[in-house]
């Protein structure tokens, strides 16, 4: 299973208060980043650009993989790659993307063991369950 989509995994808080970073896309509702793996690059390189590009963020490292998932979406499968940014990470901000035209996502932080909404795609729900699973009951330094 060769993953074809990075989606960099940005974390704060602990235990059952853990959040993720999420945004609003303002034609497909609630997502995780996430993009496309180029070729002769790595999961962990493709997470570290894809969240420069779509949330505006510097990344230090991919701080770890947290595993390959096969999407279901029109043959995707995904690298979760944790991923620990530089400076403090604001409570939440819009960026302006480039992709598809271009769009401005506003980004939150939805806490990870919270029910998504009727506003999460389908996928990202999922997206989620799978790194509930992957993360388990590990602490999270904010």
């Amino acid at each position: 299973m060769t993953p074809t989509k990075a989606c960099p995994v940005v974390l704060r808080g602990e235990g059952t208060a853990t959040e993720i970073l999420a945004f609003v896309h303002p034609l497909a509702g609630r997502q995780l980043v996430k993009g496309t793996i180029e070729p002769g690059e790595s999961p962990a390189q493709a997470a570290l650009r894809e969240l420069a590009e779509e949330a505006g963020l510097q990344a230090t490292v991919a701080a770890g993989a947290l595993g390959d998932w096969p999407s279901g979406f029109r043959g995707q499968v995904w690298s979760f790659q944790r991923v620990h940014c530089v400076g403090p990470m604001p409570d939440g901000w819009t960026h302006a993307c480039a992709d598809d035209g271009g769009h401005v996502f506003r980004f939150f932080w939805h806490r990870l063991h919270g029910a998504p909404g009727a506003d999460w795609h389908g996928v990202y729900v999922d997206a989620l369950r799978f790194l509930r699973d992957a993360l388990g009951p590990q602490r999270v330094a904010r």
